[in-house]
């Protein structure tokens, strides 16, 4: 993992490198969790670029992506505090509500003027409104006409299903205190201890595929890596699931110790192939003018698993025509061979 770590900041492929790993550990995550998500759909998806309807496995995979990305972009201890976790799962409001300070209205009472707030009474409708319903569910569910119903797992908005019994704050807590405990243990031991207290706990009941861009963030917090986001998930893949999910917690933390030195083993190879893609190429913009956009195509093939006409067309602000062409001078080789689109990439 160090010797990782050293390559990728030394390498001139060292962004795209950290980009496509979002890519393949976001497919990764899915693929542990026992969902199969391609990961040029992901690419698609995440261009604005679909060929068919997401689903619902591809849309949980983007979301892994883009906390990948904000993990990546912040400061190495932000996804560890409460404000990461507060803005990874928008489950946590760590911040007090700002409050409106009061005012003197014409009558002489204290409230909210008319200047600062002209829909104040459109809202003490609405209020009102909502208070009524919910005392009149009160009454249909509890055979009390003055009950208010107390809010439960299923929030109606929120579209979706919890456990009312799942205390996330309390198992976050658990996970916290163990955090603690192993701070001063060498970090690869350390994140493999977290990890598996991750998956025993389960603090986070709808996001349990957080856990291991957390793990990441703590190497990164630690000092472990520096220069760019592990991909734990992909190493994850590397590891039978009778050792990842053995009831002998000995067996899954050599589990989880392996698959960081799969994922490293990976990672390697993968730099090794974009530094020597990049190589080939570089040598065909020799002798082009500056205005030249086969640089920028460059650069996108550098950093995306796979890259189709649409996508090299609006980064290079050319044709489909031209996108082709482009592709062609550049050398890549298709990847895909579907009949509906085509897509290219390293290999």
């Amino acid at each position: 993992m160090a010797r990782l770590d050293e390559a990728v900041r030394r390498s001139p492929v060292g962004e795209g490198f950290t980009e496509r790993g979002h890519f393949f550990d976001s497919a990764a995550s899915m693929w542990v969790a026992g969902e199969l998500v391609h990961v040029e759909d992901l690419v698609l998806h995440d261009a604005h670029m679909d060929i068919r309807a997401p689903t619902h496995e591809l849309t949980i995979a983007h979301s892994i992506l883009r906390s990948r990305r904000r993990i990546a972009a912040a400061e190495p201890d932000w996804a560890l505090s409460d404000r990461g976790f507060a803005g990874l799962t928008g489950s946590w409001q760590t911040e007090q509500p700002v409050e409106v300070p009061a005012v003197l209205d014409r009558a002489g009472k204290a409230g909210r003027s008319e200047e600062l707030d002209p829909l104040a009474a459109e809202f003490a409708h609405i209020d009102a409104v909502l208070e009524r319903s919910e005392r009149l569910i009160g009454s249909m569910l509890k055979g009390d006409a003055d009950a208010v119903p107390e809010r439960r797992g299923l929030v109606v908005g929120d579209l979706m299903i919890r456990d009312p019994d799942w205390d996330e704050a309390d198992r976050l807590s658990q996970w916290r205190s163990i955090q603690l405990k192993v701070q001063g243990m060498p970090p690869v031991l350390s994140a493999a201890l977290l990890f598996d207290a991750w998956e025993v706990l389960e603090p986070i009941q709808r996001q349990h595929w957080l856990g291991g861009g957390l793990i990441s963030a703590y190497l990164r917090y630690r000092g472990k890596v520096t220069s760019h986001l592990p991909t734990f998930s992909v190493g994850l893949k590397a590891i039978a699931r009778e050792r990842r999910r053995a009831k002998d917690r000995s067996i899954r933390l050599l589990a989880f110790l392996d698959a960081m030195s799969a994922s490293s083993d990976a990672g390697m190879r993968e730099l090794s192939r974009l530094q020597q893609a990049r190589g080939q190429m570089e040598r065909k913009l020799n002798g082009r003018r500056t205005s030249s956009s086969l640089p920028t195509v460059v650069d996108l093939v550098l950093s995306r698993p796979v890259v189709s006409a649409g996508m090299v067309a609006k980064a290079a602000r050319v044709t489909q025509r031209g996108a082709l062409n482009l592709i062609a001078e550049v050398g890549v080789r298709e990847m895909t061979g579907r009949g509906r689109y085509r897509a290219w990439g390293v290999i």
